[in-house]
């Protein structure tokens, strides 16, 4: 973990204990500052009693505050669509672009996992722009167009092409009006990052700087000695978060990468959970005195906080 980054000492910012509907797992939610007040979409995996521990379903809740630490969880659940081939929506990432809001999604369907975009400007009517193929998730969205056009990350799941196993890299595509993407480029690999031997993917959405797009990943280091680390039968993966500045005019290409994680599994919130060690960051936000807020899913289980500088974040990647 790098020294230049704090844990919010009063971490989790928000558990299960906060809904006010049957929740188990309150975790990877997407978090913006728009109109002067701080929103999150998160992701609640619920139990069907509370003496089992096997989960029953998945929904969305929103929670708002006023200072992004105090959150308030509204009553009602968040519906993104009645599409009845999709089994279940989640880790929303949310993305304000010319006053709207956008939320990129993971669904599950029957013939795999899609990606999906939906937009909205109050978090109960959603337009759904885009679905894609399967099988493609963790996508991001820039919070402006480049060169006239859309812009997100993405982690497809290339089984077959890559031996049939986890070899997960973060990938580049853009479209003219958030429906039809293409352009796909290969913006980092796996094999690029030291602390990841088995899958990377999008974190948090990009925000941007002078010196260039500023953007978390996450990292996943497999280790096979590993046994029962949490609830499941066996959980040997470590998942770290990583810190890169990516090209403001061109950016599939990465032109500066922390070689350290920027956070690693070691508080006990982080470290104990339905899956043990485990950090996903899924928000970003960059205060006016130059204080980011990174928003991060914990163990499976919670949502938790880190700040920094956003100098020193910056350092991290070029130096």
């Amino acid at each position: 973990m790098s020294n230049l980054v704090t844990r919010y000492p009063f971490n989790p910012i928000l558990t299960a204990k906060d809904v006010p509907y049957p929740a188990t797992l309150v975790f990877n939610a997407g978090v913006i500052k728009y109109k002067d007040l701080y929103y999150m979409l998160f992701r609640n995996d619920y139990q069907l009693s509370p003496l089992s521990r096997t989960l029953f379903g998945t929904s969305l809740g929103l929670a708002i505050s006023s200072d992004g630490i105090k959150w308030e969880v509204k009553k009602d659940k968040v519906t993104i669509t009645n599409d009845q081939s999709i089994k279940r929506i989640y880790d929303p990432r949310l993305q304000v672009i010319e006053d709207s809001i956008y939320v990129c999604f993971a669904a599950d369907t029957a013939h795999g996992i899609r990606g999906g975009i939906a937009k909205t400007i109050d978090f109960i009517n959603f337009e759904v722009l885009s679905l894609s193929t399967p099988d493609n998730r963790n996508m991001v969205l820039f919070p402006e167009k480049i060169h006239g056009k859309y812009v997100r990350l993405e982690r497809p799941f290339p089984v077959y092409s890559r031996g049939g196993r986890d070899r997960f890299d973060i990938w580049y595509s853009d479209s003219p009006d958030m429906k039809y993407w293409g352009n796909s480029q290969l913006v980092l690999g796996v094999e690029d990052v030291p602390f990841s031997n088995n899958k990377i993917g999008p974190a948090a959405p990009p925000i941007k700087t002078d010196k260039g797009w500023l953007t978390t990943f996450h990292g996943v280091y497999l280790n096979k000695l590993r046994r029962k680390n949490g609830w499941e039968h066996k959980w040997q993966k470590i998942y770290y978060a990583g810190i890169m500045l990516l090209d403001l005019n061109d950016p599939s290409k990465v032109i500066g990468m922390s070689r350290k994680p920027l956070l690693s599994p070691e508080a006990d919130y982080e470290k104990k959970g339905f899956r043990n060690d485990v950090i996903f960051p899924c928000g970003m936000i960059l205060e006016s005195d130059k204080t980011v807020k990174i928003y991060y899913g914990a163990a499976d289980t919670v949502v938790s906080l880190m700040t920094a500088n956003l100098d020193d974040l910056i350092k991290l990647c070029v130096n």
